[in-house]
């Protein structure tokens, strides 16, 4: 047996441990497992990277709050839990479609202060503190929200599984750009995709808004 394997060694290492950072040798390997290449372990809910404190969460379910179309909602869930996860399977929201998974199509977005940011590539726990704005929010009293209706109106959605997504990226890109030029269309929306190549009425539904003003 070798010097660095013996058991005298190692009990000394786990004494160290135990000594100088108050965390038992169990929580050093959960620790390690979750954040392996940290080099210094700062306390039993703290690593310390990159010269700063940075909290670690979990594994197991912690408590977090969402501000969801301005209605702020409070649920228990391991931080590994997606905010696309969250939304469809404990918020009941079910707009945003999980499609690729992968951070691809653009079928989950949702609007994160006004950005639009793929709901299937975040943490549900990152958007604690941010206004998540889904496409349940765009219907009032009903009555749809006229870039909805400019999808209907100009066929813009034959499956409908990108459509509430590229909806929610038309509201982006048109608060950000009222009266946009084909490039910025092209541009704003080039993070969504439809397999069913509709693209030419989803371009003339954004057309439809920005020439109402609406």
């Amino acid at each position: 047996m070798r010097d660095d394997d013996s058991p005298q060694k190692n009990s000394s290492e786990t004494a160290m441990i135990d000594e100088h950072s108050g965390v038992s040798r169990r929580d050093f390997l959960k620790i390690s497992t979750i954040a392996a290449a940290v080099p210094v372990v700062a306390g039993p809910r703290v690593v310390l990277a990159a010269g700063e404190h940075v909290p670690v969460y979990g594994p197991g379910k912690v408590p977090i709050e969402l501000n969801v179309n301005g209605k702020v909602y409070k649920a228990n869930l391991e931080p590994r839990v997606t905010l696309l996860d969250a939304l469809r399977d404990t918020l009941d929201l079910t707009g945003a479609k999980r499609v690729c998974d992968k951070g691809e199509c653009g079928a989950c977005t949702v609007l994160l202060d006004g950005k639009p940011v793929y709901a299937c590539a975040m943490l549900a726990i990152e958007g604690q503190g941010k206004k998540i704005t889904t496409v349940e929010s765009l219907l009032e009293d009903g009555k749809l929200h006229p870039i909805q209706q400019a999808f209907v109106d100009n066929d813009g959605s034959q499956c409908g599984f990108c459509t509430p997504g590229f909806v929610v990226a038309c509201k982006a890109l048109l608060d950000k750009h009222p009266e946009p030029t084909a490039e910025d269309i092209r541009h704003e929306l080039s993070g969504n995709l439809c397999r069913c190549g509709t693209y030419a009425g989803i371009r003339a539904a954004v057309a439809q808004v920005a020439r109402k003003g609406a």
